[in-house]
């Protein structure tokens, strides 16, 4: 009797077993392995928003915020360079000036 429920479990068992090793194997396909120094390890425990926090999440959220900041950023420059191309204009179509050169 105890041989023939061992015969059961077995298949059962192999079966985990099985799921297992493919479940591991899906999570470890995406993931990769990254040198950083020990300086940016520190840094990167300092500014974890929560102490179970991953160091992927941490990295992907400081991702989007760097994105954020330089779509701003560039928003700026654009503004900055049209502002200033009105005023050049302004200042290089100058009649004023263009007497002076013909003088």
């Amino acid at each position: 009797m105890e041989d023939s429920l061992e015969n059961q479990k077995k298949p059962l068992y192999n079966e985990l077993y099985t799921s297992y090793i493919q479940t591991i194997g899906d999570i470890l396909e995406d993931v990769t392995t990254i040198q950083v120094s020990k300086k940016a390890v520190a840094e990167l425990k300092e500014v974890k928003q929560y102490p179970r926090q991953t160091y992927t999440e941490l990295i992907l959220e400081m991702s989007k915020t760097f994105r954020a900041v330089q779509m701003q950023k560039n928003q700026y420059d654009e503004f900055l360079h049209k502002v200033q191309q009105k005023k050049m204009k302004e200042l290089w179509d100058n009649k004023a000036d263009e007497a002076w050169e013909n003088a």
